[in-house]
This record gives structure tokens, sequence and C-alpha cells, in this order.
């Protein structure tokens, strides 16, 4: 009597391949890592956290801005500019210093002898920058309340400035990579800091675009500090959308400037 056993049925394996699996925990990591390190270096919290506020803590006291079209008092023009400024000093010069440090101090060439993919390194970089906005957004917009900033919008609005930051956080973010992993880090030191001061000065984030010069304001148009100043600008203080043309301008610059980081960066 032969005896027949019983082949159980195959069972469907859902969970993610080890390889995906793998690159989550890694760049989960290289994110916690990122943060860390960001929040420990001094001149980075002056950069993206006392520097803007105090910015919008003067100007709102002294008003002597300039309004523009889509604000008529002051601090309603001034808000939305210090939180596109906040936006480029954290995820385009802070990091841009740092991480040229970083190439210059071997640690880059350190990571990578390891199994860490620049691609996750660039993305742990890029989450750990939002992260920090997050914090910056949440305390300038308290500090916009205290000194009688009164947005306009609707629920609609809340959307816009989620894809405006993220929008502007991937352009400045890759163009911070792409110059610290280009340059060296005394070069990267002094470009990032010049860039910065003229997209602060250009980028209508104090001063509105109709008072540049023709010329001028047709370059500023172009930059993405302009485009998120003003789309935020237009959602908050006119409680419009952002306008066409500055989603294109950060769109064409996020994946510029990260495409261009990911081809041409080095680790030493």
């Amino acid at each position: 009597m032969s005896v027949i056993e019983a082949t159980p049925a195959p069972v469907l394996d859902l969970r993610p391949a080890p390889g995906a699996a793998s690159r989550g925990r890694m760049l989960a990591a290289q994110t916690r890592l990122e943060l860390t390190l960001t929040l420990r270096r001094g001149e980075s919290v002056l950069l993206t956290l006392i520097i803007p506020i105090g910015l919008l803590v003067f100007f709102a006291a002294v008003d002597v801005l300039p309004t523009s079209q889509a604000a008529q008092r002051s601090v309603d023009f001034l808000v939305p500019g210090v939180l596109a400024l906040a936006v480029m000093s954290t995820a385009f010069t802070g990091q841009a210093i740092a991480t040229g440090f970083e190439r210059s101090y071997g640690v880059l060439k350190r990571l990578g002898a390891s199994p860490l993919p620049r691609s996750i390194l660039l993305a742990g970089k890029t989450l750990a920058v939002l992260a920090v906005e997050i914090v910056q957004l949440v305390l300038l917009v308290a500090v916009g309340f205290a000194v009688g900033w009164e947005p306009h919008g609707s629920a609609a609005g809340a959307g816009w400035v989620v894809l405006l930051v993220l929008l502007g956080t991937a352009a400045f973010s890759g163009l911070g990579l792409l110059m610290a992993g280009t340059l060296r880090a005394e070069a990267t030191l002094a470009a990032a800091n010049g860039v910065y001061l003229l997209l602060l000065l250009i980028g209508g984030v104090v001063f509105p675009l109709e008072e540049l010069p023709g010329w001028m304001r047709v370059v500023a148009e172009g930059l993405p500090t302009a485009a998120l100043s003003d789309g935020l600008r237009a959602v908050l203080a006119e409680g419009a959308g952002p306008g066409a043309g500055n989603l294109i301008v950060l769109a064409a610059w996020s994946v510029g400037a990260l495409g261009l980081a990911a081809r041409f960066f080095r680790w030493e």
C-alpha cells in the first residue's frame, strides 16, 4: 500500500525583496545620521534658524520694506519671502558647506568605500533637510503670527505650500550637492555664501521683483528663489494658486540640479 503525501500549496511571499529592504534601511539610517550631524553643528543652526527669524523680527519691527501687488502690508510681503529664504538656507547654503567639508575631511571617501550607493547618500541628505525645514517653517509661522502676519487662503492653499516647499527643497538641495560634490571645500564655502547673498538681494525675498531693473528682473524671474517666494506670496497673501510659471521654474531647477548632482557628485 503506497502512501501519497500531500504537497502543501505554495505560499505567496509578499515581503519586499531583500535588496529593496536593504536600501530602505540604509536610507533611514543615513537620514538619521545626517539629521543628527546637522543639529550638532552650531553654524548650521545659526544659518537655518536664527538668521531667518532675526530678519523677520527686524524688518517687521522697523517696517521699512516696500509692498507689492500681492501683499499690501510689508509683513504680509515679508513672511513668504523669509519662508523661501529658510528653505534656501537649509537646503542650499548649509548643506553645500557641510557636505563640502565632509568631502574635504575624507568622510565621503570612507562612505564611498562602503556599500552605501551615491543615490542613498544624496536622498538621505535631502530628507534630513526636509526634517529641519519642518521645524523652521513651524517656528517662522509662529513668529509671523506674533508680529501681525495675516495669511489668506484655503485648505487648498496648504497643499500648494507643501508642493512649493518640496520643489524648492529639491532644487536647492540639488544645487548645494552639485556645488559640494565638484568644488573644493574652501571654494564651496565662498561660492555658497556669495550665491546666498545674491539670491537674497534679487530673489524677491525682501524686495519685490518689480523694483529691479528690466534685465535684472528677467534674470531674477528664472531663479528658484524668486519662483518660490513669489509662489508662496501668491498663495499666502492673495489666496490664489502659485502660478504655472513659478511651478515650471521650480520643477526645471529640481530636475536639472538633482540630475547634475547625481551625475557629477564626487566622493573625494
